[in-house]
């Protein structure tokens, strides 16, 4: 009989543990950051420039790991959905679009701890800024793969795909860029950026506002009117707001962090300093942003640039903190449970100039 209840008793607590496994899977990952990093000092073996590395770590800063380690350009993480999976882009598979050009992106996935790295898109065009659905079962993106309709070098469409990688389909469709898509929590919408409305900046070209559409690509309507670049929308868990980085002085130099009701209402400034703050991310419980700054003003010990840091602060702005604090460039966080969970693609040559320009 002892030897009985001593089997019941070892079934029941497998099943314990089995049954919370996926959950301290979870709880686990709901406690990092992932983000991007050149600290290791890869070079790139066809261009010689530094490159950049995927990185994780825990909330607080502390614990940083290298996920992708690969001396290629790897780049905008994006959690999945149950923390299992990060979605990437990487120019490791050596496209080019045209000799003398700078190589394309694909876009890869792989475990959480960096394992099983596998390549989603294999397109000789580049395909950026990959974001999760809601369920995890597709991915969307940005690709240049429609080619060159604006006269631009690039013009990029929204695209989505299984997150196995089959089944791609255009969403967007226009003469105009359109990137840094992001997903919303109730998987119904997509907020992304456009330069359709052909708002100049001076010397620096187009402009970019923040829209939104449908998961299906249908009812596409504008959130911001300000002439400037809006950039990097991203969704507070719970849909009622979107975090972004605008430049609205103009001069493509100094971006802030602004937030705005998920209509586009009630915009308000978070940040407010003479560097850029950019690719903001929320935490699962949307009291908190994750973002990218130079405001320390360190200087990359190679390249001679103005480097970023990842900081978090309150939602409303407050008690900013630096949580990497090193000479390299640490950028593009994606704080695991957000409605976000990925940092898009840079949008200038700053602290990554040596990264392909998206714009």
């Amino acid at each position: 009989m002892q030897r009985r209840d001593n089997l019941t008793h070892f079934i029941l607590a497998g099943v314990v543990v089995l049954g919370l496994t996926p959950l301290m899977v979870v709880v686990n990952a709901q406690a990092q950051i992932t983000f991007v990093s050149n600290r290791d000092g890869h070079v790139h073996p066809r261009l010689g420039w530094p490159t950049s590395d995927i990185y994780v770590m825990d909330a607080d800063g502390g614990n940083p790991q290298n996920l992708t380690n690969d001396p290629n350009f790897d780049y905008s993480p994006s959690w999945s959905p149950d923390g299992k999976r990060i979605a990437f882009m990487s120019d490791r598979d050596g496209h080019f679009d045209m000799p003398g050009r700078l190589p394309n992106y694909e876009i890869y996935v792989m475990d959480a701890d960096g394992g099983n790295q596998q390549n989603l898109t294999n397109d000789p065009n580049s395909d950026v800024s990959p974001s999760w659905s809601p369920d995890g079962e597709r991915i969307v993106f940005a690709s240049e793969r429609d080619g060159n309709r604006d006269g631009n070098q690039e013009n990029y469409e929204i695209y989505v795909m299984d997150a196995d990688g089959n089944n791609q389909q255009r969403l967007t469709d226009n003469d105009f860029y359109d990137s840094a898509p992001s997903w919303s929590p109730d998987g119904e919408r997509i907020a992304f950026v456009s330069e359709r409305d052909g708002h100049f900046i001076g010397e620096f070209g187009l402009s970019s506002e923040i829209y939104v559409m449908d998961a299906d690509g249908k009812n596409t309507r504008r959130l911001t009117n300000n002439r400037k670049t809006d950039w990097a929308p991203s969704w507070s868990p719970d849909g009622k707001w979107i975090a972004f980085s605008a430049d609205r002085k103009g001069d493509d130099v100094n971006f802030e962090i602004y937030v705005m009701d998920a209509d586009g209402g009630n915009t308000r400034r978070l940040t407010n300093n003479r560097v850029d703050d950019g690719s903001p991310s929320w935490s699962s419980d949307g009291k908190r942003i994750v973002f990218s700054s130079q405001r320390d003003g360190h200087v990359h010990p190679i390249l001679g640039w103005l480097t970023s840091e990842i900081y978090v602060m309150d939602a409303d702005g407050g008690n900013p903190q630096n949580l990497t604090n090193n000479p390299h460039s640490d950028g593009s966080p994606a704080w695991f449970g957000s409605a976000f969970a990925v940092s898009p693609a840079g949008k200038k040559f700053t602290t990554w100039g040596w990264l392909k320009q998206i714009d």
